[in-house]
């Protein structure tokens, strides 16, 4: 529709003077009151300076983590290629090297901390960095994710829920290349075994959504709903919904890091799983668009081969085997002070950053459901239901 980042500004302005004046945040986003207190949350100098390194920092969730951690007074080494956003923090110390093959740069050097951020599930990646500084820091944090679960059935899910084991997932040791869970599932296992458990810090987020997101994975519906329009709306908007902004988790590692923690925690978000319904009105509060939201059954876009967490992004069915997916127990993580900024400040930040991005990039967030197919699919809902 030729939008621009010009436009967006124009159309989010009220949101906008909200957000600043701390107003109302939770209410203009309609999701609850998590996160009313959350930007503010860790602000200040911390108590002591770590010596944080960081392994890769210049893509998505790094960037986040560096900016914090300098914020909070502490001295950060990037270890990565230098191929990413390298003009990145350039008053950041910065090691070349390559995980696969040569790690030579972090040889001799110490660091307090190393936060592994490796999007590979390569378990052999975390055996050499965690064995050559096993004497090198105090304390090895490693990035997971939610899919080392094999069962997400189970209601609430918590860090007991069993994971992804070779035998469980069917896969022979040694084989040359595993399931995303499952290499993730035997990578924290690694650290723990090289590092100890008491010297181990392990977090499993779900979707990580905000700015800095190519992916497009939350980012569609925001653009979507700002596009107008009759929006098609996945299940009956009770599915729950629990994701995590990538700023949320980046200041939560950090502190977690100053307090040095060990141990495993789970990272989505609100405490309390968001509907998808209040979701979808929840991004519409924060743009001035027409929008309408047809839900349309579930069954009814599995057969139209619209999937859930693909054409039909953050959706998942709280059903066959899915329905702890997005109903996790928070009450660790909250008591060890991870915080929720509110779903209008995500968007809008979302947002902003979308249409920062060249025309083309801009372009591929309707890749997984152009608006021809959208239409297509509409059209043969109501048909349906008028017959």
């Amino acid at each position: 529709m030729g939008t621009n980042r010009r436009d967006f500004l124009k159309t989010t302005a009220a949101a906008g003077g909200a957000l600043a004046a701390g107003m109302g945040t939770a209410a203009l986003a309609g999701c609850g009151t998590e996160g009313a207190e959350a930007a503010g949350a860790g602000q200040g100098q911390a108590a002591r300076s770590l010596r944080i390194l960081i392994l890769g920092g210049t893509g998505f969730i790094g960037p986040h983590q560096v900016e914090y951690a300098l914020s909070r007074g502490h001295e950060v080494t990037l270890f990565n290629r230098g191929r990413t956003n390298a003009q990145l923090f350039p008053e950041v110390e910065k090691l070349v090297g390559d995980r696969e093959s040569d790690l030579s740069a972090l040889e001799g050097r110490s660091w307090d901390v190393v936060v592994d951020n490796s999007a590979t599930n390569a378990p052999h990646w975390v055996e050499a960095s965690a064995n050559l500084l096993r004497d090198s820091c105090e304390r090895y944090i490693f990035v997971s994710t939610r899919s080392v679960y094999a069962d997400t059935s189970r209601i609430p899910m918590n860090i007991d829920a069993p994971v992804w084991t070779y035998e469980s997932a069917g896969v022979e040791p040694g084989a040359e290349r595993l399931p995303y869970g499952l290499g993730k599932a035997i990578s924290e296992q690694i650290a723990r075994d090289i590092f100890g458990e008491d010297r181990t810090l392990v977090f499993r987020p779900g979707l990580i959504i905000g700015p800095g997101d190519n992916t497009d994975r939350f980012t569609y519906w925001p653009v979507r709903i700002h596009r107008g329009g009759e929006v098609l709306s996945p299940g009956d908007g009770t599915d729950p919904v629990q994701i995590i902004d990538v700023r949320d988790f980046g200041d939560w590692l950090v502190r977690m890091a100053e307090a040095g923690e060990h141990g495993t925690y789970n990272v989505v978000g609100p405490a309390t799983p968001r509907p998808m319904a209040e979701m979808l009105y929840g991004i519409r509060a924060v743009t001035t668009a027409e929008t309408t939201f047809t839900w349309v059954d579930a069954d009814f876009l599995r057969d139209a081969g619209l999937r859930p967490y693909a054409e039909m992004p953050v959706w998942r069915p709280a059903r066959d085997g899915y329905e702890g997916f997005a109903r996790f127990d928070l009450t660790p993580e909250v008591e060890k002070g991870l915080t929720f900024r509110s779903l209008a400040d995500t968007t809008a930040a979302t947002l902003e950053f979308h249409f920062s991005r060249p025309a083309d990039q801009q372009a591929r967030v309707f890749n997984r459901l152009s608006a021809e197919r959208e239409a297509e699919v509409l059209a043969a809902w109501h048909r349906s239901r008028r017959g």
